[in-house]
């Protein structure tokens, strides 16, 4: 079966507006290289590094604007100007950049400027004391139902070497919750369908995890390890578990593109595809009763309080309470009330008499007045 060939529709810019532009000339840039040297070699990730380095690109272009070529010209004064300028920026379809996008930029700059206060090449750090926006506590933007997300797993046509391929990718995704770039980074011996256990290594932060698979994704892998991959794979294996329609391993922007097409194919619009799994996964574990720390566990965060928000995203248990105590209830039990009331009243009745028991010493020394007001309590 021919690969089918993708021709992403590429977004021109003009030249003025390309904000990465390198800025030629600008000794900034020799700063910017010594320091992520020295980050690479202090252990950071190339991920992070990529995105920091393109951060302060974005910076430097600024400066250059300006006439600023030296540390010594940057001030507090030309941060707080800079920010303004990340608020006020608005991308090629007209929107602002989000709170969490500035964020990112402004946070790769102030760890520029802690380096080069601790290489000397600055006396004090401009950044410093300069008030960031408020990291703003958002909601995930789309909650899949579970029939939403067989829809989009039934999008892929098993009939297809790539329909396999999609299945078992999407299969891995929603059993997982795993982020599209550690499923990039799976190897074939990451991954054991006997045990039912996946092996996420150096993901977010670095960090190793081995957490649980379902039978049905390890069915669909199963199927496309025997009968997909041997089909598609070229040139040099380096053992990578899913490749994409030439037989390489995926990037992110064909992994993403991929996603999107299933995802849209089930009459769903939604940001980020690839993690729409991983909402999913974790909201349907806890509406099930999962713990949280499980859930934690499952999706690599470091802190509970990251993994709580789908505690706030899961309506099934909410609903259920509301239905059972709001009195405006379509339907409502009668006597349910005063059955409640008067469990209660009973259940402080006995509570009194064992507590006046209690101090009495003697069941005897009760007084007669508190029996005979207190309702019949079945011994």
């Amino acid at each position: 079966m021919p690969p089918r060939t993708l021709n992403p529709k590429r977004r021109h810019r003009r030249k003025g507006l390309n904000p990465h532009d390198p800025a030629p000339g600008n000794p900034l840039h020799a700063y910017l290289d010594a320091y992520c040297e020295w980050a690479l070699a202090a252990g950071f990730s190339p991920h992070t590094m990529a995105t920091r380095r393109a951060a302060v690109l974005r910076f430097i272009v600024w400066c250059d604007e300006r006439s600023i070529t030296a540390p010594t010209q940057i001030t507090r004064s030309v941060l707080e100007r800079y920010q303004r300028a990340l608020h006020q920026y608005r991308k090629s379809n007209g929107a602002p950049l989000s709170v969490i996008a500035q964020l990112g930029l402004l946070n790769a700059l102030t760890a520029w400027f802690r380096w080069m206060v601790r290489s000397h090449h600055l006396l004090h750090n401009p950044a410093a004391d300069l008030e960031l926006p408020k990291k703003p506590k958002a909601l995930p933007k789309t909650i899949l139902s579970v029939p939403q997300v067989e829809t989009i797993l039934n999008q892929a046509d098993p009939a297809t070497l790539l329909g396999i391929r999609n299945r078992a990718v999407m299969e891995v995704f929603y059993s997982s919750g795993i982020r599209r770039m550690e499923l990039m980074g799976l190897k074939l011996y990451d991954l054991d369908t006997e045990r039912g256990t996946l092996m996420i290594r150096q993901g977010k932060g670095r960090k190793d995890r081995f957490i649980p698979i379902g039978s049905r994704a390890c069915a669909w892998v199963d199927k496309y390890l025997v009968e997909v991959r041997p089909e598609i794979v070229a040139g040099y294996d380096d053992q990578t578990l899913f490749l994409d329609d030439f037989g390489q391993p995926m990037s992110a922007r064909f992994l993403g593109d991929l996603m999107r097409r299933h995802v849209e194919a089930a009459g769903i619009t939604t940001p980020g595809a690839c993690h729409v799994f991983r909402h999913a996964m974790a909201t349907h574990m806890l509406e099930n009763g999962a713990d949280i720390r499980f859930i934690q566990a499952m999706l690599g965060h470091a802190n509970l309080e990251t993994t709580q928000i789908y505690t706030q995203v899961s309506m099934t248990k909410l609903k259920e309470i509301h239905e059972a105590t709001h009195p405006a209830r379509l339907e409502r039990r009668q006597g349910s009330q005063t059955d409640r009331e008067g469990q209660s009243l009973t259940e402080g009745a006995q509570t009194l008499l064992e507590a006046i028991r209690d101090a009495a010493g003697d069941d005897d020394a009760v007084p007669d007045a508190v029996a005979a007001d207190a309702p019949a309590v079945r011994k």
